[in-house]
């Protein structure tokens, strides 16, 4: 019978060295980690993997200065700090100067684009060359009923006619018979919504007053010598919280017992409400409106989640009187209501 190698033997000392090269190769590789070669496990296996920090684009129509669009603001770079994303937000007025605002972030290439729709024509163009450029697009605030049409992934926002209904009911309920409907903003299809809601909910008399929210001085003597020359208007409705401070003086100034209701929070509609000067407002989380989209497309970007499944995500609309007004004011204090 043939014996065993022994310990010194060549043979053995062959085996020996053989596990110290294959134990040597495993710690290699995994101090180095995967090779060039080896595709990233936690992308989705439909969006290829992309390198360095997701840059969003926020863009929307607000105007400078405005106290909702900088809540907007305060809300996506909330969420861009948490989750570790670029937010880029700029804004104008003007849809053509808007349109022009989507087209740079196209060519620049972002990693996704937010966006408000208050006047869906003129961006349209511009949202479907985003679209097709690969860019996924989230509408928020205005434009829900256009938004998937035009390819968007998904809208956040308030439904503008449904709030419009609600505080018009709301009036209704304080007895009112005339209802005055002032927007700010010519062309914004969500505040015609709103107006629109408000006649039905309201179910009574309901005017409109076109104002233009850049002029604070001709917003405010229009809106005096609407009261004036018409007594019967016992309510006014406006559609933004800096037109509400506006409304509140040329209803006293003007001696009329009209009821101001508004849309929206800064701290002025927070005291005016505490002082009874104005009845409620129409809170539509804007701050959600910022942070939601952020997060969405971070989800969308690492693993191509789409939430909403088709429908419009609604952030409002939620009301604001002297039974909440202590506690959501502490909150617009501090930027995110």
């Amino acid at each position: 019978m043939k014996s065993a190698p022994s310990p010194s033997s060549p043979v053995k000392r062959r085996f020996r060295l053989g596990l110290l090269a294959a134990a040597g190769a495993l710690l290699l590789t995994a101090c180095t980690g995967p090779t060039a070669t080896q595709a990233p496990t936690n992308a989705p296996s439909d969006q290829p993997a992309s390198s360095g920090q997701l840059t969003l684009a926020v863009i929307t129509h607000g105007t400078a200065g405005d106290a909702f669009w900088n809540v907007v603001k305060n809300g996506a770079e909330a969420a861009g700090k948490q989750l570790g994303v670029k937010v880029d937000y700029n804004s104008d007025g003007d849809p053509g100067n808007q349109a022009k605002l989507i087209d740079n972030a196209v060519a620049q290439k972002v990693g996704g684009l937010v966006i408000s729709m208050a006047n869906p024509e003129a961006l349209k163009p511009s949202i479907q060359k985003a679209v097709a450029a690969g860019i996924p697009v989230i509408t928020i605030n205005s434009g829900e009923d256009q938004s998937a049409a035009y390819g968007a992934l998904a809208h956040v926002g308030q439904n503008e006619s449904i709030a419009g209904q609600q505080a018009g009911a709301k009036f209704k309920a304080l007895g009112k018979t005339k209802l005055l409907c002032v927007i700010h903003e010519a062309g914004n299809v969500g505040q015609a919504q709103r107006c629109d809601g408000a006649k039905q909910g309201f179910a009574g008399n309901v005017q409109t007053l076109q104002v233009d929210i850049t002029n604070p001085t001709d917003t405010e003597s229009r809106i005096k010598g609407a009261v004036q020359a018409d007594p019967s208007i016992d309510a006014v409705l406006t559609l933004n919280s800096q037109v509400a401070a506006l409304a509140v003086s040329a209803v006293k100034s003007a001696g009329s017992k009209a009821q101001v209701g508004t849309f929206d929070l800064n701290s002025d509609v927070v005291t005016a409400i505490k002082s009874g000067d104005v009845q409620f407002a129409v809170d539509q989380q804007q701050y959600e409106q910022g942070y939601l989209p952020v997060t969405m497309l971070k989800l969308y970007h690492d693993n191509a989640n789409i939430i909403g499944a088709g429908k419009p995500i609604l952030t409002g609309p939620n009301f604001v009187d002297k039974s909440n007004v202590d506690k959501i004011g502490a909150y617009v204090a501090r930027g995110t209501r």
